[in-house]
């Protein structure tokens, strides 16, 4: 049973913007039984820009129910039934914060017909609705509109279908084998409905209680059915047939989910983390000054020696990026250790070094350079909080930096009497060690919006 969606919008945001205009068609799988069309007040102006492709004027939707007075009627409409969206997660996401704005928890399964048209014909430039239809001979009575989108979506659905059934019972999508089918007999499945779809770190166990997999996501439901439903290879295929128990932990904001996947891993050691499960770091990346002034870097063992810049599983780790951030920068082989001479060093021969290690680059325009390569192994320098979403509405979670390392995080409520700068030093649980932080750390927040730094 399925309930076929498609909304029309203010903008493209979900958190900020609002639902203009809404259609569901119930379909069997084998044919049309219902439909819902309505347009939506979404109390706030319609932009001119998406009155220009929607057609849908800030008039037309004066006197249309707002979405409180027809939320009963989409939950029942959709009761039991897979949700069927072109872009799904656009107009899921939409519903779910429409939905969440009144305290109710709206979830349905999903199907995509951008992802089964992908699968199912595949071939084609682009399987945006209306390049898709137009290639495969639909045609839409009202584009941009909900109701004209959404029974184009259902006849492209029953195209779906009917490709579906056409394949073997290996390859079928929909009316094949279902994913419950091949998942572990010991598996409780009811937990599979239980999973949040918000950001956070979960574990896979075998039959005998080990973690065979820690995964992170910003969608924990989502990412743990893509593993569950995953015949692509036969690894893939292996661990969810291992899989007995599923465990999860939200974390809110999804820096703390990648800092907490990253622990885990090198904690458990899970046979399915192949890339991260390494640990016990032996080799360093570490930096002086030379009596020329020149800064200095060296490959070494961690005995004996502090201060490192960055640690490592193996020599050969440490050197390979040891060597990618001499190239990158410029700097000279001689001064990394990685040439032994007497002379001028073999990247210099070949254009690649400027000169410094036969003394043709000063030390000052040299150190430019590696002060920048040594940066890579640190974060911004100062001591700062990261503040990021919590668990709830009033939870912030809290990443520490001190002098430009990594210390811990936590979470501290906004809400607590006497809330100050102590309460968030007093959340922060202290880490231990751990090399692969700093570049997530860097990353994220060279890609990613936190709420705001505050300086302490």
């Amino acid at each position: 049973m399925y309930a076929i969606i498609d909304i029309e919008t203010t903008g493209g945001s979900a958190r900020i913007e609002k639902i203009t205009e809404i259609a569901v068609i119930l379909h069997d799988g084998e044919k049309v039984t219902g439909e819902f069309v309505s347009l939506v007040n979404p109390e706030r102006n319609i932009p001119w820009y998406i009155t220009s492709i929607t057609g849908i004027t800030n008039e037309m939707v004066e006197d249309a129910p707002k979405f409180y007075e027809i939320a009963r009627t989409i939950i029942e409409l959709t009761e039991g039934r897979t949700i069927v969206a072109h872009n799904a997660k656009f107009d899921y996401s939409f519903l779910r914060e429409e939905f969440k704005s009144l305290g109710y928890n709206f979830r349905r399964k999903l199907l995509d017909t951008v992802a089964l048209s992908r699968k199912l014909f595949p071939g084609y430039r682009s399987y945006g609705l209306g390049n898709i239809c137009r290639e495969l001979g639909i045609q839409i009575n009202g584009r941009h509109r909900a109701a004209g989108d959404a029974m184009a979506t259902a006849v492209l659905f029953e195209m779906c279908l009917m490709a579906d059934r056409r394949l073997n019972d290996e390859k079928r999508t929909l009316t094949g084998n279902t994913r419950l089918a091949k998942l572990n007999p010991l598996l409780d499945v009811s937990k599979i409905d239980m999973l949040p779809e918000e950001p956070g770190v979960y574990f896979f166990y075998d039959e005998k209680g080990n973690v065979i997999y820690v995964g992170k996501s910003n969608n924990i439901y989502d990412r743990v059915c893509s593993h569950l439903s995953n015949n692509t290879t036969a690894r893939a295929m292996e661990m969810r047939d291992l899989t007995a128990d599923i465990s999860w932990e939200v974390t809110g904001s999804e820096l703390i989910a990648l800092i907490r996947e990253s622990y885990e891993i090198k904690s458990l050691m899970p046979l399915y983390n192949r890339a991260q499960r390494r640990q016990g770091y032996r080799w360093g990346i570490f930096h002086s000054i030379n009596n020329d002034g020149y800064i200095v870097f060296s490959l070494g063992t961690l005995k004996g020696r502090k201060n490192h810049l960055a640690l490592f599983t193996s020599k050969e780790s440490a050197r390979s990026k040891l060597e990618y951030l001499i190239e990158k920068y410029e700097l000279c082989q001689k001064f990394a250790g990685l040439y032994e001479t007497n002379g001028s060093c073999f990247h210099h021969q070949v254009g690649m070094c400027r000169g410094a290690c036969c003394g043709k680059e000063s030390p000052e325009e040299y150190n430019i350079r590696a002060m920048q390569a040594r940066d890579e192994f640190s974060l911004k320098a100062g001591n700062y909080f990261i503040i990021d979403r919590g668990r709830d509405e009033t939870e912030r979670s809290a990443v520490k930096i001190l002098n430009g390392k990594f210390e811990g995080y936590g979470y501290f409520d906004i809400n607590c009497a006497g809330f100050g700068l102590e309460a968030i030093h007093d959340c922060i649980v202290p880490a231990g060690e751990n090399t692969d932080v700093i570049s997530i750390i860097r990353s994220y927040l060279g890609h990613k919006r936190v709420e705001r730094i505050i300086e302490f």
